[in-house]
C-alpha cells in the first residue's frame, strides 16, 4: 500500500499558546521546531511511509520541513484545520497515494516503532481507518485513512467518537490503535511535565539536545 502521511502546522511562533504561563514565546517556538523535527525524523525512517507532506502558512515551518526531506503545501485563505487536510489529501492524491496517515506534530513520545504498529493494523481488506486516540479518548492523534478521502476530517473537541462514526458509516474497516506513545500530545502545562517525566531518563534520539523538553539548567526544571 502506497502511504503519506500528512502533517498540518500551526505557526511555528503561534503555537502552543496554552503554555505561556510555563514558557517564552522564544521557548515556546523552539519547542514547536523540535517537535516538528521529531516528527518528520521519526516518519522518515519508517519504511512504509513513503513520503511525508506539511501543510501549514508559516514559511520557517515550510522550510524546516523540506529541509527534512518532507514536501510541503502552503496553507492559503482563514485557518482551518479540516480543509487544509482536505486540500492536503488531494495534493497526495495526485501522486497516486493509496492512502493517507493524519498526525500531528506534537507528539513527542511517538517512536518509529508506533508508527509501523499503527500501519500493520491497517493490513487486510479495505476501506479501512484506523485510529490512535488521545489519553482522554476525545481527540484523534492519528487517523490513517484507506483509501485517501473515504471519510470528511472532523478534527477537533470531540474528534475521536466523530471519525469513529463516520467509519463506520462509510462501511470501511475500523480499527482502534491504543498506543501509550502516541496518546500523549502536548496541549497544556500539564502535557508538557507528563512529556518531560517520560523523556528524562532517555536523553537518546532526537531529544538528545533539546533543551525545552530535557531542560538542562535548573532554572528551567524550577518553572516546570
Amino acid at each position: 500500500m502506497t502511504l503519506w502521511a500528512i502533517v498540518p502546522v500551526k505557526p511555528l511562533r503561534r503555537g502552543k499558546s496554552r503554555l505561556a504561563g510555563l514558557l517564552t514565546e522564544e521557548q515556546r517556538t523552539k519547542l514547536n521546531e523540535e517537535m516538528l523535527s521529531h516528527t518528520l525524523t521519526t516518519l522518515r525512517s519508517v519504511p512504509e511511509i513513503e513520503q511525508t507532506l506539511v501543510i501549514s502558512r508559516d514559511p520557517a515551518a515550510l522550510v524546516l520541513a523540506r529541509d527534512h526531506g518532507a514536501r510541503t503545501v502552503r496553507e492559503e485563505g482563514t485557518p482551518q484545520l479540516n480543509s487544509a487536510l482536505k486540500r492536503a489529501t488531494l495534493f497526495a492524491k495526485t501522486y497516486v497515494t493509496q492512502g493517507v496517515l493524519i498526525l500531528p506534530m506534537d507528539l513527542p513520545l511517538m517512536t518509529p516503532d508506533d508508527i509501523t504498529a499503527l500501519v500493520h493494523r491497517s493490513q487486510g481488506s479495505t476501506p479501512v481507518i484506523v485510529i490512535a486516540p488521545d489519553h482522554h479518548y476525545q481527540g484523534t492523534n492519528a487517523l490513517l485513512v484507506c483509501p485517501a478521502g473515504q471519510i470528511e476530517y472532523e478534527f477537533g473537541e470531540g474528534s475521536f467518537q466523530r471519525h469513529c462514526e463516520l467509519a463506520e458509516a462509510s462501511g470501511a474497516r475500523l480499527e482502534i490503535c491504543e498506543l501509550p506513545n502516541l496518546s500523549l500530545d502536548v496541549d497544556y502545562p500539564e502535557d508538557l511535565q507528563m512529556a518531560r517525566n517520560r523523556l528524562a531518563s532517555q536523553h537518546t534520539g532526537t531529544w538528545e539536545k533539546s533543551t525545552i523538553l530535557i531542560p538542562r539548567h535548573t532554572n528551567m526544571m524550577m518553572e516546570a
